[in-house]
């Protein structure tokens, strides 16, 4: 009997064991995930490459736990969070922080194609420099034979340039024409049958400059006013001048000194009311102010580009009385500018002998004359003509010889100062007895001023 209790109890426990053994295998197989339920876990972020954008997944639909599940099963995470870990808690995430204004770039303003040293390295500092020798001095030179034409072919060998007596070497020579910078200078202040046959020339006055030229235009009586700025010669020029043809000179007739339109009054026997005496009327001489219209147009062609050929063409008959100017003064800003003066003497500067008479110049009664002064101590070139058809041919004479002038260069030794150089230009021209009667004659500036450039 005790044997078999015995065995009863031994198969009881089997029989438990056994049923224990099935629930937990079905327990397991509950909480173990299917196949196609398996999440996504994205892999950990790596410190070598940037992490992938994380893939797009569609929202998990909500699961129902089967109902024999045990009330310790856990559920599944959650598609895009990582699964809860016992040992290491997620850092808690930190607040974007909003970005602040950029930092103010350091920036230095420098003149247009150049650069400071410390932008510019060794190697290419040197492109940035831009040397100027302010000692360099440019002398325009006009060759013509004795009957009156410029003497072309010349070499550089047949110069010679000196300054204050001493030889200078050469370092610039060419004989190419030159763009020209020109102020016009129209005299309003002539008789009036002078102005008149003047303005009948501007024509060819307009002709004798070309595309290449910039022309501004300056007229003068006792006052002087600049008509139009430097502009090239084109449809804005030919309107100018074709106003000016309405200009008009001084009527000088026979002044009147006496009698009812006189400046005396009204007289009883010749003899002023209000005067015991009969005063004595002498005429009025108005001003002519030559030197005052120089000046301005060479201040204006001061400031015009180096790389052209600066002039003043003059049309007058040379008279000046009364500048504020002086004729030395005018003469330092030429010289100092490398302006030349051009012209053409017509009227009283154009009849046979007066140019000797302008040499006679009378304090206080001002120049007859002064065009010769200005041309010779410039390097340029006055000619007298009277009659229309002359003054026209002169126009492109004059002009096309300021532009096609050789031009030479030299390095001088004088410091910037407001001292006088003195210059000379010899041509060297074998079988010619220059020491008689020269075979060519030079027209070259007499010196010049080596003060500092403007700033």
């Amino acid at each position: 009997m005790a044997q078999l209790i015995g065995k009863l109890r031994t198969a009881g426990c089997l029989a438990i064991l056994m049923l224990l053994l099935g629930l937990a295998a079905a327990l397991a197989q509950q909480t173990q995930p299917q196949p196609d339920q398996r999440q996504d876990i994205p892999d950990a972020p790596s410190a070598v490459q940037p992490p992938p954008p994380a893939p797009a997944v569609p929202p998990a639909e909500p699961q129902t736990p089967p109902a024999n599940a045990g009330s310790s099963a856990q559920p599944a995470p959650p598609s895009n969070e990582a699964p809860p870990s016992s040992t290491t808690q997620p850092a808690p995430p930190q607040p974007e922080e909003s970005p602040g204004p950029p930092p103010p770039f350091k920036i230095k303003t420098v003149p247009q194609g150049g650069a400071t040293q410390e932008q510019a390295s060794a190697a290419n500092e040197e492109l940035f420099k831009l040397k100027t020798d302010v000692n360099f001095v440019e002398v325009p030179v006009t060759v013509k034979d004795d009957s009156g034409h410029m003497v072309n072919g010349l070499l550089a060998t047949d110069f010679s340039v000196f300054e204050d007596g001493q030889k200078q070497t050469l370092k610039y020579f060419t004989s190419d024409p030159f763009a020209l910078s020109a102020a016009v200078v129209l005299d309003l202040g002539m008789p009036d049958i002078a102005v008149q046959k003047v303005n009948e020339t501007f024509p060819a006055l307009e002709g004798a400059f070309s595309q290449f030229d910039e022309v501004s235009i300056y007229v003068y009586s006792s006052t002087v006013a600049r008509v139009v700025d430097f502009s090239a010669a084109g449809k804005k020029l030919t309107g100018v001048l074709n106003q000016l043809k309405t200009a008009h000179g001084e009527n000088n007739g026979v002044p009147v000194l006496g009698g009812p339109m006189g400046p005396e009054g009204p007289t009883v026997n010749g003899v002023p009311i209000d005067s015991p005496t009969s005063p004595v009327i002498t005429p009025s001489k108005q001003s002519h102010v030559l030197n005052d219209a120089v000046l301005a147009a060479a201040r204006d062609l001061s400031s015009r580009d180096k790389t052209r050929r600066k002039i003043i063409f003059i049309i007058s008959d040379g008279r000046e009385y009364r500048s504020d100017a002086s004729y030395s003064d005018v003469l330092k800003v030429l010289l100092s500018n490398g302006i030349m003066v051009y012209g053409v003497g017509v009227e009283s500067s154009a009849i046979p002998g007066y140019n000797k008479i302008e040499k006679l110049h009378l304090p206080k009664f001002g120049y007859s004359d002064i065009l010769p002064k200005y041309a010779n101590a410039t390097g340029g070139e006055i000619l007298n003509e009277y009659s229309r058809t002359a003054i026209e041919g002169v126009y492109a004479r004059v002009i096309g010889a300021a532009r096609n002038q050789y031009t030479l260069g030299y390095t001088t030794r004088a410091t910037p100062s407001s001292t006088y150089r003195e210059i000379e230009v010899r041509v060297d021209r074998p079988g010619c007895k220059t020491d008689l009667r020269p075979c060519v004659n030079v027209y070259a500036r007499e010196g010049y001023y080596p003060l500092p450039p403007g700033r």
